[in-house]
């Protein structure tokens, strides 16, 4: 860019000398001395008209050329392309660039720049002292926004001179001198680099050297399902992992039956209406089925009706709706495990497999007796099913102890089991290798399939029952927040108790939860009209921002001691769980009713005893070091007399 003066120029024949400079595209030092400083005035006092300027590079090759001195530096602590040019008499920044670096003009000037194309163009915001980190060394500049398309900084003479630059052309190469007098040498890469590995200490060098140095970051992936051959251990199995189960399941110990309420007639529905679409796949899915035996003709008084329910990826999923047979059906009390105990049993794991078993409930038989029970009526037909289908109300708890009694010797030993996900977990790699051998040649002796896709191996990090476990501890899986974050406010008493019931989910790693959710369960409550007002909406935003901000959960170890921090108020009692000064769970609740009279003693004492009871299966025999913020606690043991409440 040549310019006549910073001021709107006085002398013409200075204005051509001081052009006189090194030609950036040309060889060697070449005079690059300003034709049009005199004849069109734009060096003189051209009274109310505003400086004027040139800009050299507009379009990408020029920008691009190998015969211009540029290189990527850090310009405000963000990568920019600058361009060293001695034939602008400013120096320049792009609009883009200044968005970039969020950044606000501190002056403004009205400058006319000539590009190119001989046009003129307006500018005027002017960003003083930008830092400019070439070689280490801090040379801040005042630039100019302009609307560079392919350049982020050009660097003109105001620039260049400050720091008595030498632009050797033919070197391509910059020689300048820091604010302290620091000679600094900067060559421009003009070959396209290879691209290689270097280890850091080489990275520090060619920094310091002002090689252009570019930052890349690794990214997986996903090329497709896993190749079995390539997983150790798992390949020594294959047959556990086929694309379609082999067959009908085996005869087991545990079989599904259906005890109903004595009484009981059976219950036969019309079929549904359904779609074309839904017909056909209707029809696929019987056909594949009946393939495989899960499903026969059926000829009983019993029958359902079928409908579908479309999965994550658009496919679409046969159900029966057993709604009614399930309101008749005895129910199965086989307890499944909590997921808080679980967890509980991984502290210390540092490595993970979870497996996921195939069409689990495929993998059960019905007792013959049952069979009739299930069935189901179509257009296409009367069948009922061989296997344990989807849908009815004990079939959780059957697999649940199906599982059990498979995997009873490893159970929280090295393996942990919810209905049909199976997690394996060990201390070290040599130790997993060990454990998931033992853990396949189980499914296999068994007749116990997974689903290879579904599955991962030799983690160190896991998703499992809706949470993020590692050696550190357990966190919240942030897909499963997604449906909080996205939730919007309830319109009725119906999702508010669905809201609830999916925060609930997580909320020991809530602190003060029930306190925080107060407004909302209050609307539950029979004797409460719905009105959602500023405190439920505040509670409800208040809710979903700790779930998305929730803290990764210490697992305990049984033989450290253990504290707890209690605090009552009388919007509830709240508890913390601590180990190593690492929170272990968050446990909160609302007052009942004839608590909201106790005065503020014994309401501390009811969150010491709340946190006592909750946590008995980590406190018992572990030594405890409770914390609250009433002092009189202390004396509870020397207390000559206690009410009838402080002694319960």
């Amino acid at each position: 860019m040549n310019q006549a003066g910073p001021n709107g120029g006085q002398n013409n024949n200075k204005n051509a000398a001081a052009n006189n400079n090194r030609n950036p595209r040309g060889g060697g030092e070449n005079n690059h001395g300003n034709g049009n400083g005199g004849s069109n005035g734009n060096g003189g006092n051209n009274g109310n008209r505003p400086n004027q300027g040139r800009i050299m590079v507009m379009n990408q090759a020029q920008a691009n050329a190998n015969d211009v001195v540029s290189g990527t530096f850090l310009v405000n602590s963000e990568p920019a392309y600058v361009l060293f040019d001695s034939g602008a008499s400013h120096s320049f920044i792009s609009s883009s660039f200044v968005k970039k670096l969020k950044i606000e003009p501190t002056a403004r000037i009205d400058l006319n720049v000539r590009t190119a194309s001989d046009k003129f163009v307006t500018c005027g915001n002017v960003y003083s002292n930008i830092s400019i980190l070439i070689s280490e060394s801090n040379l801040p500049g005042d630039l100019i926004q302009f609307d560079l398309k392919y350049i982020d900084i050009v660097l003109g003479m105001d620039w260049l001179g400050k720091y008595k630059v030498r632009i050797l052309c033919d070197e391509q190469k910059v020689i300048l001198k820091g604010p302290n007098g620091k000679r600094i040498s900067y060559k421009a890469i003009t070959s396209k680099p290879s691209m290689r590995l270097m280890t850091m200490q080489q990275l520090r060098r060619h920094i310091r050297k002002g090689y252009e140095t570019y930052m890349c970051f690794m990214k997986e992936v996903n090329t497709g399902e896993p190749n079995i051959y390539q997983i150790a251990v798992v390949n020594e199995f294959p047959d556990v992992f086929p694309e379609e189960i082999p067959g009908m399941p085996p005869e087991r110990e545990v079989e599904f039956s259906i005890e109903l309420m004595p009484g009981t007639a059976p219950i036969s529905k019309a079929p549904y209406r359904m779609a074309p679409k839904e017909m056909q796949e209707l029809k696929e899915q019987l056909e594949e089925l009946l393939e495989k035996g899960y499903i026969r003709p059926s000829v009983p008084p019993w029958g359902a009706p079928v409908l579908f329910v479309k999965k994550k990826d658009g496919s679409l999923r046969l159900c029966i709706d057993y709604r009614e047979l399930n309101q008749a059906t005895i129910k199965n009390k086989y307890p499944l495990p909590r997921i808080d105990d679980l967890f509980d049993q991984l502290k210390g794991a540092s490595t993970f497999s979870k497996i996921d078993l195939r069409s689990g409930y495929h993998q059960v038989r019905i007792s013959e007796k049952d069979v009739p029970k299930t069935a189901f009526r179509t257009r296409y037909g009367h069948y009922e099913f061989t296997v344990m289908p989807f849908g009815l109300t004990n079939a959780p708890a059957v697999f649940m102890d199906l599982m059990n009694r498979v995997f009873r010797p490893y159970l929280d030993t090295f393996v942990v089991v919810f209905i049909d996900d199976i997690l394996v977990y060990s201390k070290t790699p040599e130790d997993h290798e060990k454990h998931l051998r033992l853990t396949l040649q189980t499914l296999r002796e068994n007749q116990l399939y997974a689903k290879l896709s579904k599955c991962d191996f030799w983690q160190d990090r896991v998703a499992f029952l809706g949470h993020i476990i590692t050696q550190e501890g357990v966190s919240v899986d942030p897909s499963k927040i997604e449906a909080v974050v996205e939730w919007r406010a309830p319109t009725s008493v119906t999702e508010v108790r669905s809201f609830l019931g999916l925060a609930g989910y997580y909320r020991r790693f809530v602190k003060d939860f029930s306190k925080i959710a107060r407004p909302l369960t209050n609307l539950t409550k029979k004797t409460t009209k719905f009105q959602w007002n500023e405190d439920c909406e505040a509670a409800f935003q208040e809710l979903k921002k700790r779930l998305t901000t929730a803290p990764v959960l210490t697992l305990p170890s049984g033989t450290e001691g253990f504290d707890i921090y209690s605090d009552a108020s009388k919007k509830g009692l709240g508890c913390v769980l601590m180990q190593n000064r690492k929170v272990v769970a968050y446990a909160s609740r609302q007052l009942k009713v004839h608590e909201v009279n106790y005065p503020t003693h014994d309401l501390e004492l009811a969150a010491v005893v709340f946190a006592l009871k909750i946590w008995r299966h980590y406190l018992y025999g572990a030594h405890c070091k409770i914390y609250t913020d009433h002092k009189s606690l202390k004396y509870i043991f020397t207390q000559k007399e206690l009410n009838m409440r402080q002694r319960r």
